[in-house]
């Protein structure tokens, strides 16, 4: 792991997901190489076409990140940088951003520019900063993992953007739809803290990110997230009308009042009852949904990726309006 600041000429090893058209991808690489060539910066960007190539490339960059004692960065959406972060966390080296998503909470939380161009000059001027992330199985997450009602949402909102465009109004009209539909709820076992309960729910979401919990209306656990916790949130059994209601809270910034169950942890094992015989369920982390063996464990890992930053601190910043790891 990294213990000291990069050298000033630290060159950037950056991967950059193509995500849109050709002429907005070309537009990002030529801002990016040109800042960064009048700063004299050295730079190898790859430019990844295929999201199934995105993790063996995240890989191989932080490889080459660590050999050549450079700086890996990820310049994408939440879950691009939630793939390169993860990469970043196994090979221990140092990790940039220059977020390109919807939302954005990773990068707005670190106080990271929107601007393309602004946050490539925020990048030349940053310093190290060690940052918690979430551990759900051996995956790594920044913002938020999830079971149940909310990866279905996700998947939805994917085919609904490859139709109508990325947006928040498409977001919000993807999960309309999902909460609309019958939905079945989870019975599942939490074991925290050494005690089992059981739980019905429609989703169980886990939180590491502030920005996310405030805007929701879950400020009363916003401190949990910056004194080393996650954020685990479930509703309690409701019908369609509810969940409605739920997802309308939730857009306005009034979850909290909302009825769900809410706690924070560092470390918690998730179960279904053998009855089921589910082997496998489906898991979100930072919008990328993907299988995972049973139980699952969520877990906090703190200070284990070493973030460049630069301005406010993550207390101070706000919102916009509206693997193996092993702990040493």
């Amino acid at each position: 792991m990294p213990t000291t600041e990069p050298s000033p000429d630290a060159p950037f090893f950056i991967v950059l997901n193509a995500g849109s058209g050709h002429s907005e991808t070309e537009l990002r690489r030529s801002t990016i190489e040109a800042v960064l060539a009048a700063a004299g910066r050295p730079c190898h960007l790859e430019l990844v076409d295929d999201p199934a190539e995105l993790q063996a490339m995240a890989r191989s960059m932080a490889a080459r990140a660590i050999a050549g004692g450079g700086i890996l960065v990820a310049a994408g959406g939440d879950g691009t940088i939630n793939t390169v972060a993860h990469e970043a966390v196994l090979a221990g080296c140092t990790f940039g951003v220059l977020p390109q998503g919807t939302f954005n909470y990773f990068g707005r939380t670190h106080g990271i520019p929107e601007d393309l161009e602004e946050a490539v000059y925020a990048l030349l001027r940053a310093h190290v900063r060690p940052v918690q992330v979430g551990v759900v199985n051996n995956k790594v997450f920044l913002v938020n993992a999830s079971v149940g009602l909310y990866p279905k949402l996700l998947e939805e909102r994917e085919i609904d953007k490859a139709q109508y465009g990325r947006s928040r109004v498409v977001a919000f009209f993807s999960a309309l739809k999902i909460v609309l539909r019958p939905a079945r709820h989870l019975r599942i076992t939490l074991e925290l803290d050494g005690k089992e309960r059981r739980l019905r729910t429609t989703t169980l979401f886990i939180g590491n990110n502030r920005l996310q919990l405030e805007q929701v209306g879950m400020d009363g656990l916003t401190e949990a997230v910056e004194e080393g916790q996650l954020v685990a949130i479930a509703p309690r059994p409701m019908g369609r009308l509810g969940l409605l209601g739920l997802l309308v809270r939730g857009a306005l910034g009034r979850l909290g009042e909302a009825d769900v169950e809410a706690f924070a942890f560092k470390r918690l094992t998730v179960r279904t009852p053998a009855v089921y015989g589910r082997k496998r369920m489906k898991v979100a982390a930072d919008g990328e949904v993907e299988p995972m063996a049973m139980p699952l464990e969520f877990r906090v890992l703190e200070g284990r990726l070493y973030l460049m930053v630069h301005g406010p601190s993550r207390k101070e910043a706000r919102p916009a309006p509206g693997t193996g790891f092993e702990t040493a």
